[in-house]
């Protein structure tokens, strides 16, 4: 085809790929004709072709190279593209109905009508592939509606009314990847792109039976070298199609066997004794032969027979079980005397419907060149230029980082449908974000993305252009995959904790601490890298140690340590809103003589298991919220109480303070938490278990001993 858009006239190049043969058509329709500027038909010089399938991709393609150059020679044009048909080797249909609801009524435009038929190719090709029960791969290579519908009512063509629903039942076929590639690869080789494929007796119908017949139940069988195509027509519409593997190369491999000739010769004595009364021919040893042309039809009549009732039993099946009105028989292979007689007894009807069809299904072709025969072998060549106009291509070619592509074009297509049919990694179209970075904040899971990469770097025949942009046959496709961007990272002070301090009050001063993070149990600085399945846990509380370091003080041994009005370690835990203070030891020592005065007791030690125990549990109880006069620092020292309780039975005097707490109790009695004798310390108040941070009140009665 040349190269331009369509229009009227333009040259439209049709290939016959047959079994013995190769026919190509140029020709243009104007009106209601077609006019053939041209036509060629070249035979193979081997049997490089089988069934309607390429045994022999390369000498099949040299053979339509040297078709294209003598049609190229003949209309002083360069030809780029052809339409191609496929026998229908392995053929399988898909029945289905589709429809398109507008939600209210509207004229239904032909862009309406064209977006249902694509539909229902789409549907038809997603329910084949998930019903085909085989290891192939199939492809859509045409299709048919057999009826349209408006609003539910069935209506021959739907253009120009008014429907708030638009259906159509349709019949879709189906060809095995290698017989479509085998043809691709072949007129490939030919220097030619497919511009349109469809299915043999989709296209010899084109022209064999006209719209007005087939409102009639009427079978064509396009009876080729290697098989026999057969299509059905009623209530106006082809409702089905089929095949046998068997045709006109049959009676020709009988003819060699019997007349021990090879297969050329068998294929010509085939041709001649329709025509002739009496063969002559060479045998292998060169000896020449003569044999009446009905002896040689009565060695092909077994092969006859078997063949009219093998394509009887197929019309039959793909009519709903019953015979056809009439048959239309077209290709070489149904010229051979007895054959349409054959099949109309085979199907039960008078002989006189079945018939060659020729030159009276050509009325609207005109041959510009002179001496052509209009006959049942140029129905479907024919055909196959006409199937350009009615039917588009379903499979468009294009061009992948340098691998050839066969899409399904609903004409929608762009980059992306390009790349998933190439198996590029869908990765590889979108921007990477580099490594996720895992690690849990206080026992909750935290993920930081890591930073995103690079898009990918897409061209269509060298221009711009996105996963988006729209692609068409023959157009070339690079794409540069996109890009890992860096792995995440983070370091502690980032995390929003971090934005968190802990208020503490120091010699009555309040002062903003940042919070400390433990990382795995380790402490660690908020320039800390983080790394993957950390276990971070921010601290709520601080050592007196790091208050002081905090604060940039010096605590010597000269110094005693207050939390909460009460003696501290260096390692002892403040929490928010605990106070802290650190004195002088001579300033205190009034205070701690009257300490030892009291009943002999002395002040608990700083060290031992229980200790740690109950100063544990003391801070746990300050960050819960118990005892709030003491953790808001309260300090009334011009108010100090006096209280009496009794404890393990005895009465205790505890003095000096403004208010006193369950653990108060351990600096007026002689219980030495750095010895244990026990497993575990008892603590009750008032006959319950005591909490170390509630308050005392006169007259309470409290038991501290060690259990066994």
């Amino acid at each position: 085809m040349t190269e331009g858009k369509k229009h009227a006239g333009q040259l439209v190049f049709g290939l016959d790929i047959g079994t013995r043969s190769v026919v190509g058509t140029v020709g243009y329709r104007a009106g209601n004709r077609f006019y053939v500027a041209a036509q060629r038909m070249k035979e193979h010089d081997t049997r490089a072709m089988l069934d309607g399938q390429i045994h022999d991709i390369h000498k099949v393609g040299e053979t339509i190279r040297q078709v294209k150059e003598e049609l190229e020679e003949a209309t002083g044009r360069v030809l780029t593209e052809s339409c191609i048909a496929a026998a229908g080797r392995v053929l399988r249909t898909v029945n289905i109905t589709v429809d398109s609801d507008y939600g209210s009524d509207r004229e239904i435009t032909q862009e309406d009508i064209y977006a249902l038929t694509s539909l229902g190719v789409e549907r038809a090709y997603e329910m084949f592939q998930k019903e085909n029960d085989t290891d192939m791969k199939f492809y859509c290579v045409g299709y048919s509606v057999v009826h349209y519908y408006i609003n539910r009512y069935p209506i021959t063509n739907p253009e120009g009314h008014k429907a708030r629903v638009l259906a159509a039942d349709m019949i879709a076929t189906f060809l095995p990847d290698d017989v479509v590639d085998g043809l691709n690869k072949a007129v490939e080789i030919a220097g030619l792109s497919v511009a349109n494929m469809t299915l043999e007796p989709i296209a010899a119908i084109q022209i064999a039976i006209p719209e007005m017949y087939r409102m009639l139940n009427i079978a064509l069988v396009d009876v080729g070298a290697g098989t026999s195509d057969i299509s059905i027509t009623k209530d106006g519409s082809i409702i089905a199609f089929g095949m046998i593997p068997m045709a006109g190369d049959a009676l020709t491999e009988t003819i060699a066997r019997h007349c021990l000739v090879d297969f050329a010769t068998a294929e010509q004595m085939k041709k001649d004794c329709s025509k002739e009364t009496e063969i002559i021919y060479k045998d292998i040893m060169g000896l020449q032969q003569t044999i009446p042309a009905r002896e040689l039809l009565q060695v092909a009549e077994p092969v006859i027979q078997s063949m009219v009732s093998q394509v009887a039993d197929r019309i039959k099946e793909l009519n709903g079980g019953k015979s056809v009105s009439a048959v239309f028989v077209v290709g070489g292979g149904g010229k051979i005397q007895g054959y349409t007689d054959r099949l109309a007894d085979e199907l039960g009807i008078q002989r006189e419907r079945v018939a060659v069809r020729g030159e009276e299904v050509m009325q609207s072709i005109e041959f510009l060149e002179e001496g052509v025969e209009k006959d049942s072998l140029l129905v479907t060549p024919l055909g196959i230029c006409l199937s350009f106009y009615e039917q588009s291509n379903h499979f468009i070619f294009v061009e992948f980082n340098g691998q050839r592509l066969k899409l399904y074009d609903n004409k929608m297509l762009a980059v992306v449908d390009a790349a998933l049919q190439a198996e590029f990694p869908n990765d590889g179209l979108f921007p990477k974000r580099g490594k996720a970075l895992s690690f849990t904040v206080n026992g909750k899971a935290r993920i930081i993305r890591g930073q995103p990469g690079e898009a990918a770097v897409i061209r269509v025949n060298g221009e711009k252009a996105d996963i988006h942009t729209p692609i068409h046959r023959g157009d070339r496709i690079e794409v540069i995959p996109s890009t890992e961007g860096e792995a995440a990272s983070m370091e502690l002070g980032i995390l929003n904790e971090f934005e968190d301090v802990i208020e503490v009050i120091v010699n009555n001063k309040r002062i903003r601490l940042p919070k400390f993070a433990s990382v795995n149990g380790e402490l660690q600085s908020a320039y800390y890298e983080i790394q993957e399945n950390d276990a971070i846990e921010l601290l709520n509380y601080y050592t007196v140690k790091q208050v002081a370091d905090f604060m940039d003080v010096m605590i010597d041994g000269n110094m005693n340590l207050y939390v909460n009005n009460r003696l501290a370690r260096m390692d002892s835990r403040v929490y928010e809103n605990f106070s802290v203070s650190w004195t002088l030891k001579e300033m205190d020592f009034g205070a701690f003589a009257e300490t030892e005065d009291r009943e002999g007791n002395e002040s608990l030690s700083a060290q031992g298991g229980a200790q740690e125990e109950i100063e544990e549990a003391v801070s746990e109880e300050a960050v819960s919220g118990e005892a709030q006069p003491e953790l808001q620092g309260s300090r009334e020292e011009d108010q100090l109480l006096t209280i009496a309780v009794m404890v393990n039975g005895k009465p205790v005097a505890m003095t000096g303070k403004a208010g006193y707490i369950y653990v108060d109790i351990f600096e007026y009695i002689d219980f030495d938490l750095s010895r244990p004798q026990g497993s575990a310390v008892v603590t009750q108040l008032n006959g319950r278990p005591a909490k170390y941070m509630e308050p005392l009140q006169n007259g309470d009665r409290i038991e501290i001993y060690w259990k066994d």
